[in-house]
């Protein structure tokens, strides 16, 4: 395919309700939306889910886009393209940035599939026609608060719940909501926020049979993970810590945890992505699909992803009107049980609401 034009949207969606990790509270998910045009017209879609300020990774929103517009899409409009995977030895003189890299390898995808006549997730060789989802819960007031919280989206159908934690926003909780809810599928995610030291206060949670910790360590700390896994009897799961296939492996070798939260905007798209639950299948790590406040554009994708086989545990892949009032794609995705239905048209499966979509624009940029 030749890709001809590109716009990137630089968009603020607001949230329902204000999102608190353990490094930040958010109220707008300030994200890039790329079009790609072909040269027969075809237009591809996808999200760059870099934050507008870098907290999560190295990455953020103004960075990105100046990448995008300055480096990658001039590169990508000068070459043809036979499959989406290429753009990765295009970028090979960029070094990381694969938030920047996954926008435009997953419209890529959305192309490819387009032109195949396939769903994305047949063209990803996914195997599901259905995909079971959790939800994710910001750090919560108090303990009775989080447990109200987690009783509305058991009650909405979610099955799998994933609550942020912090220092001091962390045992007393979620032992209420185990109190609360002993068949739940409970899981807590620290993003960064403990160190090698906290390893007592950590070993504590084993007693609340959580299906895992998420990445409580900082993204670098694979050895000092590994150390922590080897006295937790509850399983490790790295989030920031894979960025590539490369971390993967080291992550196996040292058994610095046994499930990989795999998020396509950090590992560089879909077909990096691809290659890691290959991997992880091959040496018995459990994977699932994260999320980064998706717009529905960013969601659809890694619903798609979620259908290979080696995505065994739920998703987090909430309905879309779990964060956002009104969204960019229709119809929105919605929850079936504690599913989500995988459609079966063509590209991403849905369409863009350009209604939407120029109402929370801030800007584009043309090339």
């Amino acid at each position: 395919m030749k890709i001809t034009n590109y716009k990137v949207y630089e968009i603020d969606l607001p949230l329902r309700t204000p999102f608190t990790t353990s490094f930040a509270t958010i109220k707008y998910k300030k994200t890039l939306i790329l079009e790609l045009v072909t040269s027969e017209g075809v237009k591809g879609y996808s999200e760059c889910s870099a934050f507008d300020i870098p907290f999560y990774s190295e990455e953020f929103r103004a960075g990105a886009l100046a990448l995008l517009t300055e480096q990658l899409l001039p590169q990508l409009l000068k070459v043809e393209i036979k499959h989406p995977d290429e753009i990765y030895s295009l970028f090979a003189y960029v070094r990381r940035n694969n938030m920047a890299k996954a926008a435009i390898n997953c419209a890529l995808w959305d192309l490819y599939a387009k032109e195949q006549n396939l769903p994305l997730f047949k063209a990803l060789g996914g195997v599901k026609n259905k995909v079971e989802v959790g939800v994710s819960i910001g750090v919560q007031d108090s303990p009775e608060a989080l447990v109200e919280v987690v009783r509305g989206y058991i009650e909405a159908g979610y099955r799998r719940i994933k609550m942020k934690i912090k220092p001091g926003s962390d045992y007393d909780y979620l032992k209420a909501v185990r109190t609360e809810f002993p068949q739940a599928m409970l899981m807590a995610d620290a993003n960064s926020a403990y160190r090698l030291k906290d390893a007592e206060l950590l070993k504590r949670l084993d007693d609340l049979d959580l299906i895992m910790i998420e990445q409580p360590l900082e993204p670098g700390d694979i050895v000092d993970h590994a150390r922590l896994q080897a006295q937790l009897k509850t399983p490790i799961c790295l989030d920031e810590s894979i960025v590539s296939l490369d971390d993967a492996r080291k992550m196996v070798e040292l058994g610095a945890g046994k499930i990989i939260n795999i998020k396509v905007a950090r590992v560089g798209g879909f077909g990096a992505a691809k290659q890691i639950q290959a991997y992880a299948g091959q040496h018995g790590i459990q994977c699932w699909c994260g999320g980064m406040l998706d717009s529905g554009i960013a969601r659809a994708g890694n619903l798609a992803i979620a259908t290979l086989a080696n995505y065994t545990l739920p998703n987090d892949i909430a309905a879309c009107e779990r964060y956002y009032a009104e969204d960019i794609i229709s119809p929105l995705i919605k929850l079936n049980g504690t599913y989500v239905n995988v459609p079966t048209e063509p590209g991403l499966g849905y369409e863009v609401d350009y209604v939407n979509l120029k109402k929370f624009t801030k800007a584009v940029y043309e090339g």
